[in-house]
């Protein structure tokens, strides 16, 4: 076999380092919830190695580049079917996993942020995810209010799931060497089946606060509200960064009463 080349455009950076791999499968912890885990861009297969030891996991890889797809079907020809050459961003995951399962993998920095709301979409059947990421992405996910790393993800996540920061990994510990230090984060489903508010309405509001966070949450989501009706509630005099996961439920249940009492108000 020969070896994968790892590709710029598709942010392909090998781990090289198996103690690494091993913290990293060893962060999937809620085992009992689930039997099947999907890894995404396995490359060449240094978590692969690791997972297809665990007898109770029924693993699965995504890789897009079809390289790593030739070279790991090779190397473990009794994947199957559970090998799969395609984009993960793409990927129907219902019609693969009906039930609970897991993802976990060294994730491309490009596309980390889609890989991230991909599992929300998810949120229903991804019980745990233990990903690698550029250290600033896996730090502002885990970070809490009135830092300056809280952002949109950092919510949105939070929301329904709850997120530890595990380890660091430095540049030298792959191959290629990124230019930055890694992260690795575990996100475990909280309990929350679905927010006491508009779900939709809720990420509208965290997207549009933090869309302009130097702003008061009066200026910044004056295009989800008109000022005119907002009333004086303390959050809309307050910048996005300063509010909590339960805050801004509150407030999107407020801006969901408001709004409702200006569409009484039109009918009538």
């Amino acid at each position: 076999m020969s070896l994968v080349r790892a590709k710029k455009h598709l942010g392909q950076h090998f781990l090289t380092d198996k103690k690494i791999a091993e913290k990293i499968v060893n962060g999937l912890i809620h085992t009992d919830q689930y039997r099947q885990v999907l890894e995404v861009g396995p490359g060449m297969g240094i978590l692969s190695d690791i997972l297809l030891e665990r007898e109770n996991l029924e693993t699965f890889m995504i890789d897009i580049d079809t390289e790593s797809y030739h070279f790991l079907n090779e190397k473990y020809p009794q994947m199957g079917s559970r090998l799969i050459n395609g984009d993960f961003l793409k990927m129907d995951l219902t019609a693969v996993f009906p039930g609970k399962f897991a993802i976990i993998g060294n994730f491309p920095y490009n596309i980390s942020s889609q890989i991230l709301f991909k599992v929300l979409e998810h949120r229903a059947n991804v019980v745990e995810m233990v990903g690698m990421f550029q250290k600033e992405v896996a730090e502002r996910c885990a970070s809490k209010s009135g830092t300056k790393e809280y952002g949109i993800l950092s919510v949105l996540i939070q929301a329904y799931y709850n997120i530890e920061y595990l380890f660091t990994v430095k540049p030298g510990t792959f191959n290629p060497p990124p230019k930055v230090n890694s992260g690795v984060i575990r996100l475990s489903r909280n309990k929350v089946e679905s927010l006491p508010c508009d779900e939709k309405l809720f990420w509208t509001v965290v997207k549009a606060g933090f869309n302009q966070r130097r702003k008061t949450l009066r200026n910044a989501l004056s295009g989800v509200l008109p000022k005119g009706k907002m009333d004086d509630h303390i959050f809309f005099e307050k910048r996005a960064e300063q509010l909590t996961v339960e805050d801004f439920i509150t407030l999107t249940q407020h801006v969901a009463e408001r709004a409702k009492i200006i569409i009484q108000t039109d009918e009538g």
